[in-house]
């Protein structure tokens, strides 16, 4: 399992935080995610089937924007 870091810019709350929970869970493989408003971060964790396009699709459809944390 691998874990990575993602910066989302506009949530706001904890339904902002929810609302992004939601659409990645959907993503298969993923088995954890870490979400918080307060400092803009999103954390997933999952197997190699997990792509970073479709984190960051999911977080777009959640109508957030999302890069990669260094």
């Amino acid at each position: 399992m691998a874990t990575t870091e993602y910066q989302v810019t506009g949530m706001t709350c904890s339904h902002c935080e929810m609302s992004i929970r939601e659409e990645v869970s959907e993503i298969a493989g993923v088995s954890d995610i870490q979400v918080s408003a307060a400092t803009g971060k999103l954390s997933v964790t999952g197997d190699d089937t997990v792509k970073e396009a479709a984190v960051l699709a999911a977080v777009e459809e959640a109508g957030y924007a999302a890069v990669r944390s260094a």
